[in-house]
């Protein structure tokens, strides 16, 4: 299996992590989720190989998060993976899959135990 990222150009971190791939000799596919958008069976397989719950890969600092109110407590998996299916930029980047793993990689460092 190949590196995978899920990048979202636009971002520093992702753009990081991707130049850390790079810079490691691998060449990862690049899925431009924004404009593929996310499936919820592919989430929740990505969240589930991670050990991450919808709220752990909720991207809260900025984006529609808080007016949709996804940010109260009580909100539940469910409906926080509706919503990251209807506006693919809730999803916190960026995530990475390789043979050995998959993970949420903030800071863009945590991409060096995958490869």
């Amino acid at each position: 299996m190949a590196i995978v990222i899920f990048h979202n150009p636009n971002c520093s971190k992702s753009r990081a992590a991707l130049d850390l791939i790079r810079a490691a000799g691998q060449e990862p596919t690049v899925v431009p989720y924004l404009g593929t958008g996310w499936t919820r069976p592919q989430l929740q397989a990505l969240f589930a190989a991670a050990d991450l719950r919808p709220r752990d890969a909720l991207r809260s600092a900025r984006g529609p998060a808080r007016e949709l109110g996804l940010l109260d407590e009580g909100t539940s998996d469910e409906t926080i993976l509706d919503a990251m299916v209807a506006h693919p930029e809730l999803v916190e980047r960026p995530l990475v899959c390789s043979p050995k793993g998959v993970r949420l990689c903030r800071p863009p460092e945590r991409v060096r135990d995958l490869l």
